[in-house]
Order: C-alpha cells, then structure tokens, then sequence
C-alpha cells in the first residue's frame, strides 16, 4: 500500500502521522510531501520512505498514493496560512485514492459536527483508520 502524507508549515502533524503509520503498518511505503523544506524534513526524521517538497511533489503523489493522510486543510485551496495552492488541493481532490482528513481547527477553516481532539488523539484514530483500509485493500 502507498501512503502519501501531506504537510504544511513545521511539518508537526505530518512528523507524527509518519512516525505512527510506519510503526502501525511497517509494509506500507509512506511517503512525504511537504510545502516547504521544513516540512518535509520534518517527516523525513520520523521514517518516511520518501520525501520531496512543494506544489508538484503534490499533484504526482496524489497520482500514486492509495492513501493520502493529512490536515483537512490540504483539501483546501490557500489553507494552512496560503501554502495549499489551488493545484494542490484539486490534486488531493481527484486523487483516486481514499483520503483521511484530520479536522485542524485553524486558519480560519473550521469544520463543525465532530469531536474537539488533541492531535495525539487525531493521529491515533487516523492510524486505526489506514490499518482497517489496508486489511480492506489486502
């Protein structure tokens, strides 16, 4: 199964998505793609397969993946403080691959009807989310 993990900014969520994914499915190929190269460093530390940095990073990885894990705002057209340009988030939309969107209140993108989690909490539901689609996918 191919993971694609898409962070902005400082990388922190991805930083922990990686490092949960790779520990939970350690046969999966995670890869990174960060915004920025602070980003993607980040997630490259916590394990990931792969990495690469910035808008068409993006758009070619949303082509590969089966999975694309991140903040909602990577669905997003200017999310994340303007780094999710409009080509990023359509990519990440017509991804044939399933997504899985943590709900990050911030950046004036707020998403109503769902529990108020700490992001330890988010990534731990994420992960138990990719594990039962990988035993779907097999």
């Amino acid at each position: 199964m191919n993971i694609l993990v898409i962070d902005a900014q400082g990388g922190g969520v991805g930083k922990q998505l990686v490092a949960a994914l790779k520990k939970a499915l350690p046969r999966a190929e995670v890869a990174a793609v960060g915004t920025n190269s602070a980003a993607t460093a980040a997630m490259l530390r916590a394990g990931a397969d792969h990495a690469a940095t910035g808008e068409n990073a993006v758009v070619v990885g949303c082509r590969r993946a089966d999975l694309i894990v991140g903040p909602v705002g990577i669905a997003i057209a200017d999310a994340l403080w303007g780094e999710i340009t409009p080509a990023m988030a359509l990519a990440v939309g017509q991804s044939r691959a399933r997504r899985l969107l943590l709900p990050m209140n911030h950046c004036e993108n707020l998403v109503v009807g769902v529990r108020d989690l700490n992001l330890s909490a988010l990534v731990q539901e994420a992960v138990e989310r990719a594990v039962e689609f990988a035993g779907e996918t097999g």
